[in-house]
């Protein structure tokens, strides 16, 4: 494989204090461009985050999927002479360390992988990074993947890279919690070439919207179970 062109895809809400830091431990020279969502974010994250160079794609459409799909529509116009080799997603909490993006794409370059998971439950994890719920919710979607679609995964992180013609193709529609697990759903139901590298993670800055409150983890874990059950 030829040195792939990368792009990278950050949903961020409300991320001012910590989108900075994010883009700053990204490679540059691994990286084409970086696209941060600014998903109806009311302070001051997307001058934050164009004053550290990224390309920022506004989204008011509130909803961590429909993030991602804006930056997903932003590299289609572009043009098909101007397309990724591999697209990478990651948050904009500074939860995950972006310097160990030349890892996570290593299994696709030299692999060809389709698909790579930064799995948290196999690398190194900060105490407190993840809440208890997280960790079951997590757990039991795995589980339930690997029941009823066959396929071994250890994690629905966040950080993770995928060919974009692959991405593409899985018609990808979720716009808000269920992203993740749709993604990792429909690439068993394709049969790609899926793996995991371990990652390490932390602890991120300010409150998560989702894990952060009793509303918001209920809404999550409904949604991705009500994902990988309507998939089937």
């Amino acid at each position: 494989m030829e040195k792939p062109v990368i792009d990278v895809i950050i949903p961020a809400y409300n991320e001012e204090t910590s989108i900075g830091l994010v883009l700053a431990d990204i490679p540059k020279d691994w990286v084409r461009e970086v696209i941060v969502c600014n998903n109806a974010s009311t302070d001051q994250t997307a001058a934050v985050a164009a004053a550290a160079g990224a390309t920022v794609v506004n989204q008011p459409r509130a909803g961590y999927g429909s993030a991602c799909l804006a930056g997903m529509d932003y590299i289609k116009s572009k043009g098909a002479d101007h397309q990724p080799t591999i697209v990478v997603f990651l948050d904009g909490d500074h939860s995950d360390h972006p310097e160990e993006l030349p890892l996570l794409v290593q299994p696709i370059i030299h692999e060809n992988a389709d698909l790579v998971i930064g799995s948290r439950a196999l690398g190194k994890m900060e105490n407190g990074a993840m809440q208890p719920q997280q960790i079951f919710g997590n757990w039991l979607a795995i589980n339930l993947i690997q029941w009823l679609y066959k396929y071994q995964f250890t994690d629905l992180g966040p950080f993770r890279a995928i060919r974009w013609d692959q991405l593409l193709a899985l018609d990808m529609k979720d716009p808000d919690f269920g992203w993740t697990v749709e993604m990792q759903v429909k690439a068993a139901k394709h049969h790609l070439r899926c793996t995991e590298v371990p990652v390490t993670y932390r602890r991120r800055v300010g409150v998560s919207k989702v894990s952060g409150t009793v509303r918001g983890t209920i809404l999550a874990g409904h949604k991705i179970l009500w994902t990988i059950f309507k998939l089937l």
